[in-house]
């Protein structure tokens, strides 16, 4: 087939683009992310695997193709939607195109509103290092995976297994028929919890063969459907985490007698590799089988990534960017230093104006004394929304419950880092961020250089 991906640069259109690409179709495609950095990091792998990258003016719509997928941000007006309606050629969204994928597949879908690029990246790097040789399309990126032609979301493998990161976000998992679906959390997020949950009740329907939850979500209690593999930490499951130990970049646990270290941190990465260690139980593999490839996972990128840590200066870098994903970040982070400046950027007014007291609950519940928040003005990137929401809104909440909060510019944050301070940048969707976070860790190293120089004078 000749497929063009309208929206190439993003995260889900990506991974399908560098997947149907390796299937041996023809694919090309644009991103008006493209159009203005070409060093955006999906450019270069897109084009080092052979996709043709074109300019979002619709030059690339073109009369053999057989199939246009456009992203769900790319708005109908523009000229490529206008130019295949034009040219009658065959139109799928970014859920619809994945849909069809999982219906082909002996698909695992992973869902939740956290954990779930996680958690779908480490399902599918264990069983690679299993020999299972899956297909997998994910959101996030899986270092492991990366080369000069990958991006890192995707994987095609030999088997007609197929991992995929099922999110809710734009309500098309209603439509997936996978034969397995993990339902690792239910919490605030793109939508109401209610909506979710009816949601993840009709995936939970569709689901052929088996359905494994997290016992120990209050959210999910009411769906547990008779039949579901459970695992857990703090109440009974069939596949329960025993002996845990936390420690502050990893931890160690116990299930069903086997001994397991992942090598992340945080409670909710015991919770990730539980679902991984359920789903391959519940598929025949034995626990023992799974202990290396467990801890030889190295994680998501934007996932607790630390360009700094030299016992004085601390830079991390990482995505959470709903009120549940930011509170388990920042329980994890107040165990590794006494003080951290919190630099966040919310994405997307919608989402803002939806989870603004949930965002202000969980900042003022889990910032210290010694803490700070910075929030940068809220990531924008087109299209028609209400702006009657601002960072200030958030700001002055978090400071009205008596936590130091402020807006401040990437400028002005960068023009205050000391060396020997602690800084923790997220937030969803913005590549720049990961920069910004690295332009932190630099000035500090340097700070650091001089430092050393002038007591050497």
């Amino acid at each position: 087939m000749k497929i063009f991906f309208s929206g190439i640069g993003g995260s889900g259109v990506s991974a399908l683009a560098s997947f149907m690409a390796d299937k041996g179709h023809s694919v090309s495609g644009s991103d008006r992310s493209f159009d203005t950095d070409i060093n955006h990091p999906a450019y270069a792998p897109l084009i080092a695997k052979g996709i043709k990258i074109v300019p979002q003016d619709g030059s690339g719509i073109v009369p053999s193709l057989d199939l246009v997928v456009f992203s769900t941000a790319v708005e109908r007006d523009l000229p490529e939607p206008k130019k295949a309606a034009e040219l009658k050629i065959s139109v799928k969204t970014r859920p619809e195109f994945l849909a069809d994928l999982v219906a082909s597949h002996r698909t695992i879908a992973v869902a939740g509103t956290s954990g779930k690029s996680t958690t779908s990246g480490m399902l599918a790097y264990m069983m690679s290092e299993l020999g299972m040789s899956p297909n997998f399309i994910g959101g996030g990126r899986v270092p492991q995976f990366k080369n000069a032609s990958n991006v890192g979301n995707a994987i095609s493998g030999d088997s007609k297994i197929l991992v995929a990161e099922a999110c809710e976000s734009d309500g098309s998992i209603v439509s997936y028929k996978p034969d397995f679906s993990l339902l690792l959390n239910l919490d605030l997020d793109h939508h109401s919890i209610e909506k979710t949950a009816k949601m993840f009740s009709i995936l939970a329907a569709n689901t052929l063969k088996k359905i494994i939850l997290n016992a120990d979500d209050a959210h999910l209690e009411t769906l547990f459907p008779s039949g579901a593999a459970t695992f857990a930490i703090d109440k009974p499951a069939q596949y329960r985490a025993e002996n845990l130990v936390l420690k502050p970049l990893s931890s160690e646990f116990t299930v069903h007698g086997v001994q397991f270290t992942v090598k992340l941190p945080g409670k909710y990465n015991v919770y990730n590799a539980l679902a991984c260690l359920a789903t391959l139980a519940e598929d025949g593999v034995s626990l023992k089988n799974c202990v290396k490839p467990l801890e030889t996972f190295k994680g998501i990128e934007r996932r607790f990534d630390v360009h700094v840590d030299d016992g004085k200066s601390f830079v991390m870098d990482d995505y959470a960017h709903n009120p549940h994903k930011i509170e388990s970040m920042m329980q994890m982070a107040s165990k590794i230093r006494n003080e951290i400046c919190y630099v966040y950027q919310p994405h997307g007014f919608a989402p803002t104006r939806m989870m603004k007291n949930e965002y202000i609950q969980a900042f003022a519940k889990n910032l210290r004394p010694s803490d700070r928040l910075l929030l940068l003005p809220i990531y924008y990137v087109g299209g028609t929304v209400a702006k009657d929401i601002s960072s200030l809104d958030l700001a002055n909440g978090v400071a009205a419950a008596g936590k130091s909060a402020k807006v401040a510019t990437r400028d002005e944050i960068l023009a205050n880092v000391k060396q020997g301070e602690g800084y923790i940048v997220f937030g969803a969707r913005d590549e720049s961020l990961s920069d910004f976070a690295i332009s932190i860790a630099k000035k500090m190293k340097t700070q650091t250089v001089r430092t050393a120089a002038s007591a050497r004078m």
